[in-house]
């Protein structure tokens, strides 16, 4: 079933997802998006090896099984700044929602809160805080900020997210500006559907705009001063997001934020950048149990949660792949997809011993080197084929502005 936003296709399912893995997903979401949405989605920048990489970069480390630990029944619940979860999966935030389902972001966190984990929204989403949390009352949530150059408008954001009941933000620092996503300038994607703190405080629809142009109106000058700035104005605990380096750990923490966020922006941002999960240790040496430290960025499989874990991750966030189940199943598609990380990382546990979260963290881990991935990008015009042209994917009306760039009949 489709719905549509101004001829805009939006998915509007709400099923349970059957799935061999994650990988699968990404090709058959295609059948009910348009062809720049699914690219806004499934791309990175410039020649995406950084994007490759940060999954291929999980066979760097080997999981070391065990025997005779005397074991069973391994359990997923975790705590985290004193939120008690399911599962140390979590969802990351990504912007706009909307171009995956006609719920969007409400639809994301309610099939979170189904599979018991925390929940973050982005400051581009199409849904109001409001609207998200009274989806989903009690369920653990955070909020991601893109620093505003207007503090008006970033006063205005910290305080909904406040009142809202929001548990903490993610201040991301590593996207001061657009990456160089050739497959949003390939198909002249601009967000379709309105992101409402935009269309509050402009006044307007939100919508229409390109990936560049939402970034131009970011900060692109971010200090420590601003972590403390932030905490006074929210009162409310700050994760610096972004971080690739110690040396940006120690930055953070000096600044007193609440905990660190290891992340490249899934490949969205510097391309040729390292993986994430090769910088991992050495930023958890950095961070030292001091504060808590959350993971993201090609995770595909349990066995990837549960290196990130034994690497020094407290919770490993996933993206596309949700949006994927999005797509496909609505709240309870978010909800198969974070069931199925949880299903072979229950694998691994049983197969390592490792009857809580906390003793993964205890966990033997291999390290091999590797010979680096040189392919062309996946959206290079020598290797994309026909986009699928579905009853499901098409813009409605003949008249509608295609650039948000639907495939065409």
């Amino acid at each position: 079933m489709t719905s549509y936003y101004n001829g805009f296709p939006q998915s509007d399912c709400d099923k349970e997802i059957s799935m061999i893995n994650l990988d699968e997903l990404e090709e058959r979401a295609k059948e009910v998006m348009p062809e720049g949405a699914y690219y806004y989605i499934a791309s990175g920048s410039e020649n995406e090896w950084t994007w490759r990489n940060n999954t291929t970069a999980f066979n760097h480390f080997q999981i070391v099984p065990r025997a005779l630990t005397d074991m069973d029944n391994p359990s997923l619940e975790t705590e985290f700044m004193g939120l008690k979860l399911k599962t140390p999966v979590m969802i990351a935030p990504i912007a706009c929602h909307g171009i995956a389902h006609k719920d969007a972001e409400v639809a994301t966190q309610k099939g979170a809160q189904a599979a018991g984990a925390l929940f973050s929204s982005s400051t581009y989403a199409n849904k109001s805080v409001e609207e998200i949390a009274k989806a989903a009352p009690g369920a653990p949530r955070f909020f991601q900020l893109y620093l505003s150059k207007d503090w008006d408008f970033n006063e205005m954001v910290l305080t909904a997210v406040k009142k809202a009941g929001y548990q903490g933000i993610f201040l991301t620092i590593d996207a001061l500006v657009s990456g160089f996503r050739e497959a949003n300038l390939r198909t002249k994607f601009a967000y379709p559907v309105p992101l409402d703190f935009f269309t509050r405080y402009q006044g307007g629809k939100g919508e229409g705009q390109t990936v560049a142009q939402m970034y131009a109106s970011s900060a692109q000058k971010i200090g420590p001063a601003d972590v403390q700035r932030i905490k006074e104005i929210s009162g409310l605990p700050v994760f610096v997001k972004g971080i690739s380096c110690a040396e940006d750990a120690y930055l953070a923490i000096g600044a007193g934020a609440d905990g660190v966020y290891v992340t490249n922006h899934g490949g969205r941002e510097v391309d040729s950048g390292p993986a994430t999960i090769d910088v991992l240790p050495e930023i958890a040496k950095a961070v030292n149990h001091r504060v808590p430290l959350i993971f993201d960025s090609g995770v595909r499989r349990g066995s990837h949660v549960f290196k990130a874990l034994a690497l020094g991750a407290d919770l490993v966030g996933i993206g596309r792949p949700y949006l994927y189940g999005l797509a496909l199943g609505g709240a309870k598609g978010v909800q198969s997809v974070i069931e199925q990380l949880n299903k072979e990382l229950l694998i691994d546990m049983q197969l390592t011993g490792c009857k809580t979260v906390a003793d993964i963290k205890h966990a033997k881990l291999t390290h091999f080197d590797y010979t680096a991935d040189n392919l062309r990008s996946n959206t290079d015009p020598s290797r994309i084929v026909p986009y699928p042209v579905t009853a499901e994917n098409q813009l409605q009306e003949a008249d509608t502005d295609t650039a948000t760039g639907a495939s065409q009949r």
